[in-house]
């Protein structure tokens, strides 16, 4: 299934979060201890979230390879803060399962038409 031009906009929106967390290279120590930095890592993610969330129906059952269930509890957690909000699980999703979103999300992407 081709993505619309709305569902293209949310991937880029998700991608672009994705990437400027992964690009931050902070250590666990950094993270742990900087309070707005955490916020910052937290934000990104509610923003991948968020964007998740407003991708068609149709889209999401086309690429269940992408977990969306998770990204959008996720960001349900982050937004309305339910219980509280765990710094290690926090900072698995920024290390390990962002990297993994972003070679998911790649080939999903259109290239613009002035990279082909």
């Amino acid at each position: 299934m081709q993505p619309d031009d709305r569902n293209v906009a949310h991937l880029w929106d998700m991608r672009e979060a994705a990437i400027e967390l992964l690009a931050q290279g902070v250590t666990y120590h950094r993270f742990v201890t900087e309070k707005m930095l955490r916020r910052s890592v937290e934000r990104q993610i509610e923003i991948i979230g968020e964007a998740a969330r407003r991708a068609s129906t149709e889209f999401k059952e086309a690429h269940p390879e992408i977990p969306w269930p998770h990204i959008i509890a996720q960001r349900n957690v982050l937004a309305h803060e339910y219980g509280e909000i765990l710094v290690e699980r926090i900072w698995s999703v920024a290390t390990e399962r962002l990297p993994e979103l972003v070679h998911l999300l790649d080939p999903l992407i259109p290239t613009p038409p002035e990279e082909k």
